[in-house]
């Protein structure tokens, strides 16, 4: 999925971010609006995982829909 598709299809991919990554908030949700480098961002936060740890996960999340 690349990040046209990530952003198109932000509002039925949220359920999915969210059910994944249950720390993530509807406010965050709405302000990564389909950003790929703030949803990272904001993944690494929320778990307080490495950078390049919030980018695999967020990769293979990406590669699996």
């Amino acid at each position: 999925m690349n990040m046209d598709q990530l952003k198109g299809d932000w509002k039925q991919l949220s359920g999915k971010l969210q059910a994944k990554w249950g720390k993530l908030t509807d406010d965050d949700l709405k302000v990564i609006e389909g950003k790929r480098e703030e949803l990272a961002g904001r993944i690494q936060e929320r778990y307080g995982c490495a950078k390049e740890h919030a980018e695999k996960e967020l990769a293979d999340f990406c590669k699996s829909l």
